[in-house]
């Protein structure tokens, strides 16, 4: 009889906070065992702005998941967004000190902690520090250089920062649920484990998470990821425009979104008559849902034309030859992969998380990629969290102890 494990990703969003449990067993074979949504009234934008409501919102997705898996959550692995979110790339170079000349793990430290040396404001925080190739005596392409000889060794890292305020606030407000924090993942990193095939990040693929309030990109390329970047606007910024001009409740503007909008035309729209609900008892009124969908254009096609700038000053829009992969809530707006098509000129398809059995139906929808990719992160990292890092994530969990030592003056839950 194999053993189970428990891993929980708790997906921290702008309009709804997920919780995913999955059951692993030792063989690696995953299964979602429990789901619980709550609606989130404590952020904007991916950022923490009312820590009561946010830990309320915390609670009641997780005690859902509870019930429905039967288990007792204690750790959760959780996401991080928001357009505080800022990349860069590093470089390190270290001198090899292994004995004759072989790299050793002590070696790749110090070159990972070289290439980390960047000036940050002293508001900012290093979440992530991403290895994307090692190099030794100028050769390239290296993606394990323990064991190798050599002289010199240098490393090229992605260096994901984010607002420290931002950070110990998501902490806190999980802490103060009741939670410990096994990791914070930045979402579209975590999106990536549950969509992206390893074809499509070695040959290069582009990854667009549209949630409620920011859009997150991350660009992969030889397996390793290139670029992230982080569009303050989501599905929310199009529901609040059709409240607005409709001058309907945000709740049926939601509802007319869903079930009648559209990111592009069609030849029937004109004749489809949609009834837009009234406010505090005034009547309906109905309107042609052609009119629905010239709000909502506009909208989808800002989102899309932003995030398609970020990619173009990112220097590797040229290297993304499998296209584009589009996940996220409002990725599923009828017409939003044919705009995105015409807008980045590439190949474009919906994301949706695989790699997991049990509750397919519950978790299988572009909306729950964050909250599977973050459980798939913590069965690929919880071993380096709990007794020390492998190559691809050195430096990170030393960096992640001394941020929490610093904010909350000891690091015991994290151990």
């Amino acid at each position: 009889m194999e053993s189970m494990d428990i891993v929980t990703g708790l997906d921290i969003g702008t309009t709804k906070i997920g919780c995913f449990v999955a059951e692993v067993s030792d063989s690696g074979e995953v299964n979602i065992i429990g789901v619980g949504a709550s609606p989130s009234d404590g952020l904007r934008y991916g950022v923490v702005v009312d820590v009561e409501k946010t830990v309320r919102s915390i609670k009641a997705a997780v005690q859902k998941a509870e019930e429905m898996s039967g288990v007792e959550i204690e750790e959760v692995f959780a996401g991080i967004a928001g357009d505080h979110i800022r990349s860069i790339n590093g470089r390190g170079v270290v001198a090899i000190s292994g004995e004759n000349g072989e790299v050793s793990p002590e070696d790749v430290r110090r070159v990972i902690d070289a290439a980390k040396a960047v000036a940050l404001p002293i508001d900012r925080e290093i979440i992530h520090i991403l290895p994307q190739e090692f190099i030794v005596d100028e050769q390239h392409g290296i993606r394990d250089p323990v064991g190798m000889n050599g002289v010199r060794l240098e490393a090229e890292v992605h260096i994901v920062t984010g607002a420290i305020a931002s950070a110990q606030n998501i902490h806190r407000c999980i802490e103060k649920a009741g939670y410990v924090v096994s990791d914070l993942v930045l979402e579209p990193l975590a999106s990536s484990y549950a969509v992206l095939s390893d074809d499509e990040k070695e040959l290069g693929a582009i990854l667009i998470d549209i949630g409620g309030g920011t859009s997150d990109i991350a660009m992969f390329y030889e397996g390793c990821i290139r670029h992230t970047s982080v569009v303050a606007l989501g599905g929310k910024n199009a529901t609040n425009d059709i409240a607005v001009v409709l001058r309907t409740t945000i709740d049926s503007a939601e509802r007319l979104k869903i079930e009648h909008g559209s990111a592009l035309h069609l030849d029937h729209d004109k004749e489809s008559i949609v009834e837009v609900p009234g406010v505090n008892g005034r009547p309906p009124r109905k309107i042609s849902k052609g009119l629905l969908v010239d709000i909502l254009q506009p909208r989808m096609a800002e989102i899309l034309a932003l995030c398609f700038e970020e990619v173009k000053n990112s220097d590797y829009i040229s290297l993304m030859t499998t296209g584009l992969v589009l996940t996220g809530g409002a990725s599923l707006l009828p017409g939003t992969l044919e705009l995105a098509e015409d807008i980045f000129n590439m190949p474009v398809k919906l994301g949706v998380p695989n790699g997991f059995g049990g509750m397919v139906d519950e978790a299988k929808k572009p909306q729950c990629s964050t909250g599977v990719g973050l459980i798939q992160y913590g069965i690929r990292h919880r071993g380096e969290l709990q007794g020390g890092l492998s190559n691809s994530e050195e430096g990170l969990f030393d960096s992640i102890k001394k941020r929490f030592r610093r904010w909350f003056g000891s690091v015991a839950s994290l151990s």
